[in-house]
């Protein structure tokens, strides 16, 4: 026969299940929502089983770690990317890699901290590979070798999360029309003077021209896929190093 306090402490525990499970949509909504409220850093788990009114045990059930929970965070921003409705064949591959960078860009504007997470892990959810297997295929079938196939998708994805890393802190700032300024500058800095009122310049435009320069260097490079003597001497020091 069980002691008396044995038997309580049971019956005690059966009438008291524990907090109810939170699906796991709900966890990586509530997530993402954090992340574009109060910045990646402020995503831990206490601060996200506090948001829900939980405990961080109730998100260990479903997510093993940090890591695990922005695995699915990203993927679900990914998850927002539209794809060009237009089938691949319907498009020149340059289309694809503009349409594609600029449709990335345009959901991390969106989700403008969600940057930081993109650059702890590589995006490896159902989404993510979706849009990596399309654009990929889009670069193999118009005839780039697959080294070269997967530099340009890498660097071009690249290309996009730097920029995105800068929609946190970029603020618009406008040509100065300083007269005095620009002649105290012009026998200094005569070739800044002569573009300033193209200065500075604004992160779309920046962005829009990089993306095009790239697309363009990839077509060149298609043309003539051998690596330039500078290419292949930058790549031997640093692999040396």
């Amino acid at each position: 026969m069980k002691p008396a306090n044995s038997v309580a402490q049971t019956a005690a525990l059966r009438r008291s299940p524990g907090r109810p499970p939170v699906p796991v949509d709900v966890i990586v909504a509530a997530a993402l929502q954090m992340v574009d409220e109060e910045g990646a850093e402020a995503l831990t788990l206490r601060a996200l089983a506090k948001r829900l009114e939980s405990g961080t045990a109730t998100i260990y059930r479903r997510f093993a770690s940090r890591a695990e929970l922005i695995a699915q965070v990203v993927d679900r921003v990914l998850g927002e990317v539209e794809l060009d409705a237009a089938a691949p064949s319907q498009l020149t591959w340059q289309e694809s890699c503009l349409r594609a960078a600029h449709a990335v860009f345009d959901v991390l504007r969106r989700h403008k901290n969600i940057a930081p997470l993109l650059v702890t892990q590589v995006p490896t959810g159902p989404n993510a590979m979706a849009h990596q297997e399309r654009l990929i295929a889009v670069l193999l079938d118009n005839g780039f070798p697959p080294r070269q196939a997967a530099m340009a998708y890498t660097t071009l994805g690249h290309y996009v999360l730097g920029f995105a890393m800068q929609l946190q802190y970029h603020r618009s700032v406008e040509p100065s029309n300083d007269a005095g300024f620009r002649g105290t500058l012009r026998s200094q800095f005569p070739a800044t003077v002569a573009v300033a009122d193209f200065l500075p310049t604004s992160l779309d435009a920046e962005f829009v021209f990089g993306a095009e320069l790239i697309v363009r260097g990839l077509g060149q490079l298609l043309e003539n896929p051998e690596p330039t003597r500078l290419a292949e001497a930058q790549c031997a020091r640093r692999q040396s190093s």
